[in-house]
């Protein structure tokens, strides 16, 4: 397979990934640092089941990592630039489309809320 083929795929196969609004969520709860299942699942307001799922695509495809600490898991990101990069992705999202005032307001509270690294 031709180079650009294979990093065609690749990139592809990222975006799939990160085509599901709760896998882009994890990704950027996870930028300030390590969390368990149940504090992902109490920050989304998702089941313990569902965010289980989205982590285990999300491992699968190396954009998350485990640490175990007796029979709790926790998880953080091994390249913290995928959250940054997500945040650029914002930019996106108010050029490329005529934003109503409440979307607008929900871009900036997400840019907000996403660039603090403290929680």
């Amino acid at each position: 397979m031709p180079a650009r083929a294979a990093v065609s795929k690749e990139l592809a196969d990222l975006f799939g990934v990160l085509s599901n609004p709760h896998r882009v969520r994890i990704l950027q709860e996870l930028r300030a640092g390590e969390i368990d299942v149940n504090g992902l699942q109490t920050a989304m307001g998702i089941s313990h089941s569902g965010v289980s799922q989205h982590l285990s695509v999300l491992r699968a495809h190396r954009l998350v990592a485990e640490r175990r600490d007796g029979r709790h898991v926790f998880y953080h990101l091994p390249q913290p630039s995928l959250a940054e990069w997500i945040l650029e992705g914002l930019r996106f999202i108010e050029g490329e489309i005529a934003l109503s005032a409440e979307m607008r307001s929900a871009v900036e509270q997400a840019r907000q809320l996403w660039s603090n690294t403290e929680k």
